[in-house]
């Protein structure tokens, strides 16, 4: 406490003992998966693969490239923004590495009747290089090709330059001079011997010219790449330092998991995805949103689900069918593509909580950009799949192609349906990051009063907003912080304990309406 000492009028500020509790972010999804280009924007991860928030599709673009084949994820990340997502983290894992071949480029004649009169190739494989050739502004009264300037351009940079070049057997030939001091570039003379150079002023044509680098070599990806290391900030473990992650996503498991024979390896489909649910099951705050394997009849995803996969987790949600979307790098012969599910359907989840919240189950919606689905899947093959947790998208004529279901893969059937398990995730993040202020604060009535007042707001206000079940607050949550939840020997242990219950709104996945006939009189 402040002395007072001489005579006068004192102001203090007395902190507050309730705070205010804002809720987290519920919509945060997270992409493992192959890219068409690793970022080079962070020196410290040279090969791009710890992860990278983005917040829209051009963003995505300028980091990783673009659509490119044999890579999923682009086109998940895509509709994923195009279905309501705002906010996302890539993950790059690395599925091909340098050639080691030098890169390559022969430049143009400025006749084009002389063809490629210079093959120039870097020294160092896969450098990124460029050439900038230039006329020599000089008037000559001699007869014979005009000399040239030579710039080597490494990164952006200018780092050698060469002047009054030739292509003829003189002192100044290129390869001559080039190929003397360079360190960047060698060069060789692919001129036909019996050109006649005499009447050529200008015999390279000027412009800049980058070299080309060789197609990159594919390696094989096993199910350790993709579940990566959280040391080395890589794969799905490398998403424990994105802590406000909400979703977690693979759609590139096709990609690795598909055989030289087109069949897929369903052993590694499993270790993925049984490693994505650990991941989410051991961090709390997040979901794995996983895809079933393609290709698969009704009868066939029901067999696996349930002889193969056997995942119980309320952390997981499976969806059935995969998707047809347009295919932005295909011709006329393959114009629409089969992709996943998964990233469409993490961007209704967030169009979903910011439209009505994340206690509205993500259902009965329909997905943007979506042309078609593998299979149609009619009402009763889906009363097969929907008791074991695979959520079916199923079209509806006129009504568009929808989420027909939204539960989990937990057998507790307190944690059946995906809003609930979300919506918790919500609460107890917002609570263990909007309380911090009470660690070391003096363990009394007044801390216990405090928390109670901050947390009953919070959750009142869920009330309100329709996220809790409840004629009256009471019905709908409770907070005890008290003698009874701290007697003596718990605060000797320095523990302050709080009990909160709340009752979630579950969706009404079954209406049924009972009609009779009414019978005036009887």
């Amino acid at each position: 406490m402040p002395t007072y000492a001489a005579p006068g009028v004192y102001v203090e500020e007395v902190p507050s003992s309730q705070k205010v509790l804002t809720a987290g972010p519920t919509a945060i999804a997270a992409f493992v998966g192959f890219t068409e280009k690793a970022p080079t924007d962070d020196p410290r991860d040279p090969e791009g693969l710890a992860p990278r928030l983005v917040t829209s599709w051009s963003q995505f673009e300028a980091l990783y490239g673009g659509f490119t084949p044999g890579a999923v994820l682009p086109l998940s990340v895509y509709g994923y923004f195009a279905n309501g997502g705002a906010i996302a983290y890539i993950v790059r894992v690395p599925n091909t590495s340098p050639s080691g071949e030098p890169s390559r480029r022969e430049l143009p004649a400025a006749d084009r009747a002389l063809g490629l009169p210079l093959v120039v190739e870097s020294i160092e494989p896969d450098d990124d290089i460029s050439l900038q050739v230039t006329t020599v502004d000089e008037e000559t009264e001699e007869e014979g090709p005009s000399p040239f300037n030579l710039s080597v351009i490494a990164n952006g940079v200018e780092v050698e330059s060469f002047e009054n070049l030739t292509l003829d057997k003189g002192p100044r030939n290129v390869a001559t001079v080039v190929n003397a001091t360079s360190t960047k570039v060698k060069v060789e003379v692919a001129l036909d011997a019996k050109a006649d150079l005499s009447s050529q002023i200008e015999l390279l044509k000027p412009g800049t010219y980058a070299l080309e680098k060789a197609s990159p070599v594919a390696v094989p990806v096993n199910g350790r790449k993709f579940t990566g290391s959280e040391a080395a900030r890589s794969g799905i473990n490398g998403l424990a330092v994105a802590e406000d992650v909400t979703i977690v996503i693979v759609p590139d498991l096709i990609t690795a998991a598909t055989k030289e024979d087109g069949s897929v390896d369903l052993g590694l489909w499993k270790a993925v995805q049984t490693s994505l649910i650990s991941h989410c099951e051991q961090n709390g705050n997040r979901m794995a949103l996983l895809d079933a394997p393609p290709g698969m009849s009704p009868q066939q995803i029901k067999e696996w689900r349930s002889e193969v996969a056997m995942y119980d987790s309320a952390y997981a949600a499976l969806y059935y069918p995969w998707i047809k979307v347009e295919n932005p790098i295909g011709t006329n012969g393959d114009a629409e593509v089969l992709i996943p599910p998964s990233g469409h359907i993490a961007g209704v989840w967030a169009r979903t909580d910011e439209t009505r919240g994340v206690w509205k189950a993500p259902a009965n919606d329909t997905i943007r950009g979506v042309l078609d689905i593998e299979y149609a899947v009619t009402q009763n093959e889906q009363s097969l799949l929907n008791p074991i947790g695979i959520n079916c998208i199923r079209p509806f004529g006129t009504r568009g192609i929808r989420i027909w279901g939204a539960r989990t893969l937990a057998s507790d059937t307190d944690w059946r349906y995906i809003n609930v398990r979300r919506l918790f995730n919500m609460v107890e993040a917002t609570i263990a990051d909007g309380t911090q202020w009470a660690v070391f604060e003096p363990n009394d009535v007044a801390l216990w009063e405090g928390i109670k007042r901050t947390l009953s707001s919070f959750l009142r206000g869920l009330w309100s907003a329709g996220a809790l079940f409840g004629a009256s607050a009471d019905q709908a949550f409770y907070v005890k912080c008290d003698a009874d939840t701290n007697p003596p020997e718990s605060i000797d242990q320095g523990l302050l304990i709080v009990e909160v219950g709340i009752a979630p709104v579950k969706p009404a996945e079954f209406v049924v309406f009972r009609i009779a006939q009414h019978k005036p009189g009887s």
